[in-house]
């Protein structure tokens, strides 16, 4: 057989097993283009801007308005560009109803069998990664996985897993029913160092990115406080302690300030709501570098929706206690410097709701910039994914949004999200 021959038969027999290989991704390279963007990194707008991507990640950032030669342009026009949303505390498996129905007449499967609806409206409103903050029966690890694999839509997600808390306490599901009810299945209840270094394992071994656990008492559960510390010092230390052995931040939930302070010597990476802020507590959270996640938007929808969803009374009492300290608290901590990191407590209110709480931060002290970056730049340093997203920089993932107007003018036009991109996948486009 000729020379050229043996090429031909060698090239093709190579091309077809390259083609067969399910490795063989030949990625289309595009260019988004849009009038603005705001660069998170620097804090500023720019104009004609190009982000040019290949596969998953952004592979160069112009300002010239030029696409090269290579790449297929998606235009947006006349749109500010943003990196991806990211959301530090969602409840993505599931979602407020009907007090009771919710209590006795649904399961964790019912959970399941709907979660990935909400992930894929919480992407489609512009949030491309989540940190899910407590989950019944894993589900958030299954939703992670799946969404992983490409079998459903939605955001990234670093799951927690089984919340940590102290029997009688704010993950104890079972406070404020009959002693003769019995609830089914996995929980997060551990009392004591030794089973909470354990439940912490147990997390681990099931898949959890990160540990959450209850600092303090909360508003949406009985047990009569709404944030007097649950836990020891020690306690709170052996969390810490265990869940940084393995290589997990730790978000601890937290209203009181007593129990917030406790939490912040014990290590903590994010204090959840921050709800009873005193000087003192801001400035452990300073001294240790320790994230506030507040939720300010969540009391409207509580106050408004959740007498009609028939919640006792009880509960509503003590978000009338929380709801105006915590935003006056993230006053406080804004100007004092504190570090802040975005997070909605979504699923308390509907999924796809949580760019509502851009406009709170800013009537309560940020600034329209401020609160971007906690959405992205910084909520991307507080789950150790700055070297993957929260901003549009080369060699990251290429998640973009696209909003209308110029959110530095108007905060409120982050709510009305026409172009998602995770990942180079286009999710969303109303252009």
């Amino acid at each position: 057989m000729p020379p050229t021959t043996l090429l031909r038969k060698s090239l093709l027999t190579t091309a077809m097993a390259l083609a067969l290989s399910p490795m063989a991704v030949f990625a289309e390279r595009v260019a988004v283009t849009a009038e603005r963007m705001i660069d998170v990194e620097s804090g500023t707008l720019r104009s004609k801007a190009v982000v040019v991507v290949d596969g998953e990640r952004i592979i160069d950032v112009r300002w010239d308005g030029q696409v090269p030669a290579e790449a297929r342009r998606i235009d947006l026009g006349d749109v500010t560009l943003l990196p991806g949303l990211i959301d530090c505390h969602v409840h993505i498996d599931s979602q407020s109803g009907d007090f009771y129905t919710e209590a006795f007449r649904r399961s964790p499967i019912d959970n399941a069998v709907k979660a990935h609806v909400y992930a894929q409206r919480t992407l489609q409103a512009g949030f491309t990664t989540v940190r899910n903050a407590g989950s019944a029966e894993f589900i958030d690890v299954a939703l992670r996985n799946a969404i992983t694999r490409g079998d459903v839509q939605g955001p990234r997600i670093l799951a927690s897993g089984l919340a940590l808390g102290a029997t009688g306490g704010h993950a104890d599901g079972g406070t404020g029913f009959s002693p003769y009810l019995r609830f089914e299945g996995y929980n997060g209840i551990a009392d004591g160092v030794d089973a909470i270094r354990a439940k912490v394992r147990f997390d681990v071994k099931h898949g959890a990115d990160v540990i959450k656990f209850m600092a303090s008492a909360g508003v949406l559960s009985e047990e009569e406080s709404v944030g007097e510390p649950q836990y020891s010092q020690e306690e709170m230390n052996a969390v810490v302690d265990e869940a940084h052995r393995w290589h997990r931040k730790v978000a601890a939930h937290a209203h009181g300030t007593e129990a917030i302070k406790m939490a912040v010597k014990a290590g903590v990476d994010s204090i959840e709501h921050g709800s009873f802020l005193d000087d003192e507590a801001i400035a452990l959270m300073k001294k240790h570098g320790t994230w506030l996640v507040a939720d300010v938007y969540n009391d409207d929808y509580i106050l408004a929706e959740f007498a009609r969803l028939k919640y006792p009374e009880t509960m509503l009492e003590k978000e009338r206690k929380v709801g105006r300290t915590q935003r006056e608290s993230f006053r406080r901590a804004v100007k004092a410097g504190v570090r802040i990191a975005y997070g909605t407590d979504a699923g308390v209110y509907p999924h796809g709701d949580n760019a509502k709480q851009f406009a709170k931060m800013t009537q309560w002290g940020q600034t329209p910039i401020q609160a971007l970056q906690a959405a992205t730049l910084h909520a991307a340093e507080l789950l150790g994914r700055s070297e993957q997203v929260g901003a549009i920089r080369k060699g990251l993932y290429a998640d973009l949004v696209a909003v209308p107007g110029n959110p530095l003018e108007d905060i409120g036009v982050m709510e009305k999200v026409a172009f998602v991109m995770k990942g180079g996948k286009v999710e969303k486009s109303t252009r």
